[in-house]
């Protein structure tokens, strides 16, 4: 079975030899290797006069070895590239149930040749690039390999212990403390609006309703509110300038600052619509931005610093266990 290679006691010097041929002629090699070393073993035993019970649990060994040499050797590989294996099961994964026989395997082609250009590269750049450069790129590489590890540990041990609940009361203390950091870059309005379709037959009604607003006017719009094509009654509301002017296709960056001012009633028109508003107040850039505006920014500040002061913590609790435990220590320099 093993045509072509012969077994003698010679292999003393010759057994790294024999690793690289079980890993290139698998099974048969196996074979080799287990003769070997149970003739190796004999001899020995035979020399220290070990007894039947030390022999009988060698063997044992010897045949758990060679369960896992034919345990590795089950596995398919689909590729080689030096020593290095591409297995089927490493892309079982990748090929969906759903997939067609040739599509799976044009995938498996194409799969095999990135892997081995990639493969080839890689044996490629360690011979040709110069000692310096390898060593820069490992250590860069142990760093992002500790870094990845420490991180995700860090964020299991904090999602465990985290507070996520805030306030009201604590965000508008650090809204009041921190107010000067959150000034607006865009105009911010406060305004109610209607959309109506042309040619309305009651659009001056719905226009001073809409800007005198009283629980009349607003019980009167809701009730026709059907026939409008947009409307927005929350004038409490801080929105942007860039928003209105997409919703009110007439306004522009141009001319928003004659139509958008406190207190202003506007009716404009395009072929569209006609647009009905009454602006109730407005901010301007640089102008400190309202807590309702800023509030879902300030609850992500606020859990960043206390994730960050929770890592402190728990790095600081790290060092002092450790050091209790005697697992660090720092020794003095001279």
């Amino acid at each position: 079975m093993c045509k072509g290679i012969t077994i003698n006691r010679e292999f003393d010097n010759k057994r790294l030899k024999i690793v690289d041929f079980y890993q290139k002629l698998g099974t048969c090699t196996a074979l080799l290797i287990s003769y070997f070393c149970i003739m190796n073993l004999y001899h020995f035993l035979k020399r220290k006069s070990a007894s039947f019970l030390v022999l009988t649990f060698v063997l044992s060994l010897l045949v758990s070895c060679d369960m896992l040499f034919k345990k590795e050797l089950t596995k398919q590989p689909l590729a080689r590239v030096g020593n290095t294996y591409l297995y089927k099961e490493d892309i079982s994964e990748l090929l969906k149930n759903n997939i067609s026989k040739e599509d799976s395997a044009s995938f498996v082609t194409n799969y095999i040749n990135t892997w081995a250009t990639k493969q080839l590269l890689l044996s490629k750049s360690k011979i040709n690039l110069p000692e310096e450069k390898l060593n820069e790129f490992n250590a860069l590489i142990a760093n992002y390999k500790t870094d990845l590890y420490t991180r995700a540990y860090k964020e299991a041990l904090v999602s465990k212990v985290e507070d996520t609940v805030i306030s009201d009361a604590e965000l508008s203390a650090f809204y009041e403390i921190e107010k000067e950091n959150f000034k607006l870059n865009e105009k911010l309005v406060q305004l109610r609006f209607i959309e109506l379709p042309i040619g309305f037959l009651n659009k001056e009604d719905i226009a001073l309703r809409l800007n005198r607003f009283n629980e009349n006017d607003v019980e009167f719009l809701d009730s026709i509110s059907i026939q409008f094509k947009k409307i927005n009654y929350n004038d409490s509301i801080w929105v942007k300038a860039s928003r209105v002017i997409h919703e009110i296709s007439p306004l522009t960056f141009e001319n928003e600052d004659r139509y958008l001012k406190k207190s202003q009633f506007f009716e404009l028109q395009d072929s569209l619509g006609v647009y009905l508003a009454k602006v109730s107040n407005v901010l301007n850039p640089n102008d400190i931005s309202p807590l309702s505006f800023i509030k879902p920014t300030i609850k992500q500040v606020v859990l960043n610093r206390r994730r960050l002061a929770l890592i402190r913590k728990l790095e600081t609790e790290i060092i002092d266990d450790a050091i209790k435990d005697k697992e660090f220590q720092v020794y003095g320099q001279d």
